[in-house]
């Protein structure tokens, strides 16, 4: 058998207004024209000179500080010397010997629930992103608006040993780039982009002393299903290379979605192979500690953090703490409903709340993510606000409406933005308690469903939800399913 042993390199792409070394404008390539954001510098022009783009710095001190790692007082931008169509410079200037930020970690747990893992962040640096090329017949077609783009490349330790594992890590650096609010996550236009060092070597009784396999890098993948695909397929044809004698080739590969199979690109460089060199038009960027510690503050929960808050302190369940927390936004409307709830009652107990949080978590993760599915939106773009969501909440918990009516009430509420309460009196949705009222409408009801009734005294007892239903139907559907099914169960019985 063979143990995998795989590394990542992720590039986020940066989502700030201008370009990483000039003024050009940070443009959505779907729908802008070709070239149309370009100026002389992004262009490669000769005599142009590049200036840090500031907000990219700090976006990048963002994310390594979340990741724990060492900000580097003192970091230098180099150039990446390679010859490709989509690099109009004929380099690349990124970082590389002294990088922004080192030594990190990241807490992943894959989703067949194992254990907890440490994958340990090597390096976090900042560089520009290459133009695209669009491959035509007869020729290729170059659009230089994605030239010059801020992306912060993170680089693993190889901790990662399962396809599983490495989107696991995929997954929970994509859910902190989100938090920080330092790129989209839209892995459809290509903001996040995986590259993937895989290699293989034999179990040994000591297998943490066999030496490493030599590794394939395959590039860009951009879904967490290219990258497990495309780890997992790799794993099979490394180990089947093995085991016929033959001996792995240090490559780079591209992934084929259609046929789901790596492919030679070109021999994998060495970081020999670009020859570095510093970048002589840019000063060294420094951190201080002024701006360290400002950026350390102004960092939101993460969502480690917060998952682990959501369960010790509202006793959610790890399944569901974790669906509410994989949105900052859905975190945020969640625990804004149950603010709002206590701020309305001003002698509530410190820590005390007049909605159940596993309630609210219900419909949470029920009623409303299907109103986020079926009006494509997110929680924070929902005409119910968190407000509404805790008072309805509160009303089917009260016993003022019963579930069925509070499904109803919702749908009306996502409409036209209303309050439960306001709803519920004018259509007059208030449930019904009464015992007299609940014990006619079931009088009348086995009255008119004589053979129903004798099915259950004869030991058919799923009839009884049939007859339930028909009570119901009988009291509009505003009596009290409780008080319901109770008056049913003794008017059956004869009591």
């Amino acid at each position: 058998p063979y143990e995998p042993v795989i590394g990542l390199e992720v590039h986020a792409e940066l989502a700030t207004n201008s370009k990483m070394f000039c003024a050009c404008a940070v443009v959505d390539n779907t729908v802008a024209p070709p070239n149309s954001a370009v100026c002389p510098v992004c262009a490669g022009m000769p005599g142009t000179l590049p200036v840090v783009n500031q907000k990219a710095a700090e976006f990048g001190i963002r994310v390594a500080l979340a990741l724990e790692c060492a900000v580097n007082p003192v970091s230098v931008f180099a150039r990446k010397n390679y010859f490709y169509p989509d690099l109009p410079k004929g380099y690349q200037i990124s970082q590389y010997e002294q990088p922004l930020a080192e030594n990190g970690r990241l807490v992943i747990q894959t989703s067949k629930g194992e254990p907890l893992r440490v994958i340990r962040i090597r390096r976090v640096h900042l560089e520009e992103d290459t133009g695209k090329l669009t491959h035509v017949e007869g020729g290729s077609l170059l659009d230089l608006n994605r030239a010059g783009v801020p992306l912060l490349e993170i680089v693993s330790e190889p901790d990662i040993h399962s396809a599983e594992e490495a989107v696991a890590y995929g997954e929970a650096l994509r859910h902190i780039l989100r938090y920080l609010e330092v790129n989209s996550g839209d892995m459809e236009k290509g903001v996040i982009r995986f590259e993937a060092n895989v290699s293989v070597r034999p179990v040994l009784a000591d297998y943490q002393s066999a030496p490493l396999g030599t590794r394939t890098e395959v590039k860009n993948l951009n879904s967490f299903r290219a990258l497990e695909r495309a780890i997992v397929f790799e794993i099979e044809r490394q180990s089947k290379i093995l085991d016929s004698g033959g001996t792995v080739e240090q490559e780079t590969l591209g992934w084929n979605e259609a046929s789901e199979r790596t492919y030679s690109q070109r021999s994998k460089e060495d970081a020999h192979d670009y020859r570095y060199f510093p970048e002589p038009d840019l000063p060294p960027l420094k951190v201080d500690e002024a701006w360290l510690t400002r950026v350390r503050a102004e960092l939101p929960e993460l969502p480690r953090a917060k998952f682990q808050r959501f369960v010790s302190e509202y006793g959610l369940s790890d399944l569901d703490a974790a669906r509410l927390v994989e949105e900052k936004t859905t975190a945020d409307y969640f625990e804004q409903a149950i603010e709002n709830r206590k701020s309305k009652t001003p002698a509530l107990a410190p820590g005390a709340s007049v909605v159940n949080p596993k309630l609210l978590a219900n419909w949470m993760l029920g009623e409303m993510f299907g109103l986020m599915k079926t009006r494509g939106e997110t929680a924070d773009r929902l005409k119910v606000r968190p407000e509404a969501l805790a008072d309805l909440v509160g009303l089917v918990a009260g016993g003022e409406i019963n579930q069925a009516t509070g499904r109803e009430v919702l749908a009306e509420m996502s409409e036209n933005g209303r309050g439960a309460a306001e709803i519920v009196a004018a259509r007059g949705l208030k449930q019904v308690s009464d015992a007299g009222f609940i014990a006619e409408s079931v009088r009348q009801t086995l009255e008119e469903n004589p053979d129903a009734a004798e099915s259950y005294r004869s030991g058919k007892e799923t009839v009884l939800n049939w007859l339930f239903g028909q009570v119901m139907k009988k009291a509009a559907g505003k009596a009290n399913p409780q008080v319901v099914r109770g008056e049913l169960e003794r008017q059956l019985k004869g009591s």
